[in-house]
């Protein structure tokens, strides 16, 4: 017996692919449990025809050969279970979504997806500074340049002014703790991002404690780092900048430098006119991802979540 083949058909024959294509589109912008009630479908076949429509996405997008990648883990659920994805930061696109969690043997497994010749082609990889992703990086492609990606370096200087916070906190008693108590938010957000009440608190704050305004006023002044065009001048003002912090007893600092002049050639990369790349891109990615798996509440089709993570940043079919 033999079956003609429907090219018009969709994987599920009781729909078309133009059906199911713009089931995925609705999808973009809304749940599959609100897509599935708009067209009085099974939320299981509503599914099933967007996984088609992220597939066809891939597809399109074709093959990528990068040459600057961002390398990045995001949390799939509880119980520290991590997946890696890394990111083509010039054509600003995740390109691969996998592993079993952080480690090296996983991040090695994106080179060995990419393949040897693809891989010594790589002249940049942006990351954060957790040492697997480095040693996966200069075993499969030693040729291309390490650069810390700055959102992670300022996260952990944030987490040291928090520590600051706390312990100036735990030194002071009665009256004098109502400036820092409920004000952590305040302290660690973007000057520009607070509301107007907001900078009201925050100067009340630093104006009620000499040590969180020093703390403060060094962390500001610590993204001109990523300013400096030649790594003289960027060491330069690392070394003025370390040297301030003299005098200050600011514990969570001193170790923060310390761990800046360890990790210090993959930041200096930044300097090179080369090595200019948006830093940004894997930092919204993840915020792009987050709000995916909150509307899902949680997937735990992990398929589903590779396809919604590779098409996140592709334009719709």
């Amino acid at each position: 017996m033999k079956r003609e083949h429907l090219a018009f058909l969709a994987d599920n024959p009781f729909y078309t692919k133009r059906f199911a294509f713009y089931v995925g589109r609705r999808c973009v912008s809304a749940t599959i449990k609100d897509v599935a009630q708009e067209l009085h479908l099974d939320w299981h076949a509503v599914k099933e025809l967007e996984k088609q429509y992220l597939r066809a996405q891939l597809a399109k997008a074709g093959t990528p050969a990068p040459k600057v990648i961002g390398v990045d883990e995001i949390s799939t659920r509880k119980g520290h279970t991590y997946r890696i994805v890394v990111s083509d930061l010039i054509r600003r696109r995740p390109i691969w979504f996998g592993g079993e969690d952080r480690s090296e043997a996983s991040m090695a497994q994106f080179y060995a997806w990419l393949g040897k010749k693809k891989s010594v082609r790589l002249r940049l990889a942006v990351m954060d500074m957790w040492k697997p992703f480095r040693n996966a990086t200069r075993a499969a492609a030693p040729q291309a340049a390490i650069l810390f990606d700055k959102f992670h370096i300022m996260r952990h200087l944030g987490e040291a002014l928090d520590q600051v916070r706390k312990s100036e906190y735990a030194r002071l008693s009665g009256r004098d703790r109502r400036y820092i108590k409920g004000q952590k938010y305040m302290l660690l957000s973007r000057r520009e991002n607070l509301t107007l009440e907001g900078r009201q608190s925050l100067r009340t704050l630093l104006a009620a404690n000499k040590r969180l305004n020093t703390a403060y006023l060094l962390r500001e002044s610590f993204g001109q780092l990523w300013d400096y065009e030649r790594e003289g001048w960027a060491r330069r003002f690392f070394e003025n900048w370390r040297t301030s912090l003299k005098w200050q007893r600011l514990e969570p600092y001193e170790k923060f430098a310390e761990m800046i002049d360890r990790h210090w050639d993959g930041i200096a990369a930044y300097c090179k006119p080369e090595n200019k790349v948006s830093l940004g891109f894997v930092e919204g990615l993840n915020n792009k991802i987050r709000v995916i798996q909150r509307r899902a509440y949680g997937l735990r089709d992990e398929e589903y979540l590779r396809l919604k993570v590779l098409t996140c940043m592709l334009p719709v079919l």
